[in-house]
């Protein structure tokens, strides 16, 4: 019997898109009000064309040079850190409340998230979803090298409260990497599909292992939020 739901954030909860425009915005109005920078919305659109084109390692000096504005690894680093501390305009999608007040009422929620340290709990500010949860765990605090698929956060959220694995489940959304530590826990993971998530294809390739494939499976998937509760219901 489930008694235990931890939940990731980043297009599980919300569409992790979203976070990306706005941070993107909000490099954009920094550098605007740099000397001699284009205005605001040229640059955001330049920014935005290299993201939804794919570019998300490089794309503030591919955007900088499209425009022809001269810049430096000082300069970038400075606008990494402007994105990730940035105030995010973003917002919880009503299904998602509505699920989390209805699965609140049942069972003991848990937040897992990776990700730098300010931007994720400016996301969670934003999406004011604190109180649903009786513990989050940002597995930068752990360190880095316990971001998933380390088990690190997910053994920490057990022991906090006291769950045994087989009584949690998982739910998130990126089949490469969140379901692996849950797995060979032994909980039960559900994969959440969002039609605009960023993480959109399993892993694949000659060099994956049959066995390593399972691993990163889920037991069950779902297209929508809402579906939640009916599959926690079942099992």
């Amino acid at each position: 019997m489930i008694k235990t739901v931890i939940l990731d954030l980043d297009d599980t909860l919300y569409d992790e898109i979203d976070y990306c425009r706005s941070g993107l915005a909000a490099v954009a109005e920094y550098l605007a009000a740099l000397h001699r920078s284009p205005a605001a919305d040229t640059l955001f659109q330049a920014l935005w064309r290299q993201f939804a084109a794919g570019n998300r390692t490089k794309t503030f000096n591919a955007a900088l040079t499209e425009l022809g504005v001269t810049h430096d690894d000082r300069l970038i680093g400075e606008l990494i850190l402007h994105y990730r501390n940035h105030i995010p305009k973003i917002t919880l999608p009503p299904d998602s409340r509505h699920v989390l007040a209805q699965l609140a009422e049942k069972y003991t929620l848990a937040l897992l998230s990776d990700g730098f340290l300010p931007a994720q709990r400016l996301k969670v500010r934003a999406l004011g979803i604190e109180h649903y949860f009786k513990t989050i765990v940002f597995t930068e605090e752990l360190g880095r090298e316990f971001w998933k698929p380390s088990s690190a956060g997910f053994e920490k959220i057990l022991q906090t409260l006291d769950t045994a694995p087989e009584a949690a489940t998982y739910v998130a959304d990126n089949e490469a990497k969140d379901f692996i530590a849950p797995n060979d826990l032994g909980m039960t993971t559900i994969q959440l599909i969002r039609p605009n998530r960023i993480h959109a294809l399993p892993p694949e390739g000659p060099e994956t292992s049959r066995q390593q494939s399972q691993r990163t499976k889920p037991d069950h998937r779902i297209h929508r939020i809402t579906d939640l509760p009916g599959i926690l219901d079942g099992l």
